[in-house]
């Protein structure tokens, strides 16, 4: 009996069925973390099969998921016998692999967009994160946000947009006028701030930057309506009302 062929994005059950060696991209279609991952896989044209670990349920800690990263969070890839998570080494992986220019065309652009890239994780995208579990994560288990901790990451966000503000006043992309890997790394706290709230647009030049990727990067533009998708009706189904 034949086989059938892997689904470009499926479930962990599903997954089990499947024999092609594509790469894989396992997260939750509401992590802003994968889509990172899949709308920068888009744009640099590499195959990858998805498949759905649904947080709600605990899928990313089971005990077949915490072999994969021990964090139980998501997303992960899985290229063969080699295992990577974190979104942005997932991205400079699948970039050196496709012999992508999203991770530079030079030494100097490149490591460009490397700064931006540990900036945001250091000074970004750790304080939105910070906010949604506050915010969305504890609703979901029927406790308050702690307001202090919300007022630090805001804090901490606003100083931060400050800079990227400024710097966008200057470029269209976060490293000169062309889509890199830090556009993407830098965007992630879009996917959840008219949720969380966070102070994002108070800034005009990272609004006007966000508008610029949701209108010339599909995968960008469609990853959101998946975000959207899932979360809203995840608050929906558990009756929260924002």
């Amino acid at each position: 009996m034949r086989r059938r062929p892997c689904l470009t994005t499926h479930t962990i059950t599903q997954e089990k069925e499947c024999f092609a060696m594509a790469i894989k991209i396992y997260g939750d279609p509401g992590s802003g973390s994968r889509r990172r991952v899949t709308a920068a896989a888009a744009a640099m044209g590499v195959a990858i099969e998805v498949v759905d670990i649904d947080l709600f349920k605990g899928e990313s800690h089971t005990p077949e998921f915490l072999e994969m990263n021990p964090h139980g969070l998501s997303p992960v890839m899985v290229d063969g016998e080699f295992v990577l998570y974190e979104s942005a080494a997932i991205n400079l992986y699948l970039a050196e692999k496709a012999g992508s220019d999203l991770a530079g065309r030079t030494t100097q652009e490149r490591f460009e967009i490397l700064q931006w890239m540990f900036w945001s994780g250091e000074q970004w995208r750790v304080f939105a994160t910070l906010t949604f579990d506050e915010v969305l994560a504890k609703r979901f288990m029927g406790q308050p946000a702690d307001e202090t901790i919300v007022k630090l990451a805001a804090d901490k966000l606003r100083a931060a947009a400050a800079v990227l503000d400024a710097h966008l006043a200057k470029h269209s992309y976060i490293v000169g006028d062309r889509l890199t890997l830090a556009d993407f790394d830098v965007a992630g706290p879009f996917s959840q701030n008219e949720r969380t709230k966070i102070p994002l647009n108070e800034f005009p030049n990272l609004v006007a930057w966000q508008q610029r990727l949701l209108a010339t990067v599909p995968a960008w533009a469609a990853t959101k309506r998946e975000v959207d998708d899932r979360i809203d009706g995840a608050l929906a189904a558990a009756g929260i009302k924002l």
